[in-house]
């Protein structure tokens, strides 16, 4: 049986991603901030799921805007440990989105904040999983980024600088990990309907990135079966980048009609 971490999976597409890989016949380990909602969520998928082993696990990734808590992560993994659990896929969903930072507005901090949570933390995961994979012969890290990664939006500083350097991380540790049969991939999302979407319906009926080639924008699911792909098809793809965007990326401008 394969294992698959997924991090902030207890809403949105987070709990795509975990549905799919669970519906494959992986078992999940998924991670939530709050225990309370990671006891919930686990709940749900143990139901949803009662024949591949799911487990919960809170942590979250800073000590401060400053610190990333690595002691969290040696905890993580020495649970795991612990359980027998060997994982085959890591899926990078945890995000912190930096919304509402403008500059001259916003505190040093709250930018320290986003690239400690979306670079570094991720990282401090993918290094203590690495070392394990290297052990056990091999396995893949797949890191939900974005298209803001190339085309950048307002008021969102610190979340392009960090999916533009998840990009740079992508590469360079698919070139030193690649030695040990560990691949590195990243899917790169556009608009997804999220809860976000639901709650804001006047500002999202008129969102330029809705407007896309294709004439919609992505759910959970759109980007869970990217993320799928990477882990179990792509044997032969390392370092590469997957864009589920409706074509957003490809356009000059949106077309409104």
């Amino acid at each position: 049986m394969k294992t698959a971490l997924i991090t902030g999976a207890c809403i949105n597409t987070g709990v795509a991603i975990v549905e799919k890989f669970a519906s494959e016949g992986y078992d999940v380990v998924f991670t939530g901030r709050s225990a309370e909602r990671v006891k919930e969520a686990e709940k749900r998928y143990r139901e949803k799921f009662p024949n591949v082993k799911i487990i919960g696990y809170a942590i979250d990734s800073l000590i401060d805007e400053r610190t990333v808590d690595e002691d969290a992560v040696d905890r993580m993994f020495d649970f795991l440990d612990a359980e027998a659990i060997s994982l085959d896929t890591v899926v990078l969903n945890a995000a912190d989105q930096g919304l509402g930072m403008a500059i001259f507005e916003n505190p040093l901090t709250d930018f320290m904040r986003v690239i400690n949570t979306n670079v570094t933390w991720n990282y401090c995961i993918v290094e203590h999983a690495a070392k394990r994979m290297k052990e056990s012969g091999g396995g893949n890290f797949v890191f939900i980024n974005s298209n803001t990664a190339y085309r950048a939006i307002p008021d969102r500083i610190a979340y392009v600088a960090s999916k533009g350097a998840q990009l740079g991380l992508v590469r360079a540790l698919a070139l030193d990990l690649g030695k040990y049969n560990i691949r590195v991939n990243a899917v790169l999302p556009g608009m997804i309907k999220t809860d976000r979407w639901e709650k804001n319906p006047e500002f999202y009926a008129t969102v330029p990135s809705r407007y896309t080639p294709i004439g919609d924008v992505a759910v959970g699911e759109d980007i869970a079966d990217a993320a799928f792909y990477f882990a179990a098809h792509a044997r032969n793809t390392t370092g590469a980048e997957l864009t589920v965007d409706g074509g957003n990326t490809i356009q000059l401008y949106p077309i409104i009609k």
